[in-house]
């Protein structure tokens, strides 16, 4: 039961992952950059930086994150070649 629980939240943080990552990609092109009263009431306006740091920055960490995990679960099921030494060439 406890295996199950860990895969039902992993699932989910992998879910919610995503959907920060594709929403920081989606905010520039929602707002209108050019004109700030379109971003002005949003959490972090009035100023732009604030607004993309508020709506982008949880997406930057959720995909550094995901790009953390992939990568260790990688490395995990590779195989070790550390520890074997190469056959020597001198007869």
């Amino acid at each position: 039961m406890k295996r199950f629980a860990i895969g039902v939240l992993k699932t989910l943080g992998v879910i919610l992952g995503l959907y920060l990552i594709v929403r920081a990609v989606a905010e520039p092109f929602v707002i209108d950059v050019t004109d700030p009263s379109t971003y002005r009431d949003d959490w972090g306006g009035p100023a732009l930086a604030g607004v993309l740091a508020v709506h982008m920055g949880p997406g930057i960490l959720a995909a550094l994150a995901l790009f953390g995990a992939v990568r260790r679960r990688w490395r995990e099921r590779r195989p070790d070649h550390a520890g074997t030494v190469a056959p020597s060439s001198s007869r």
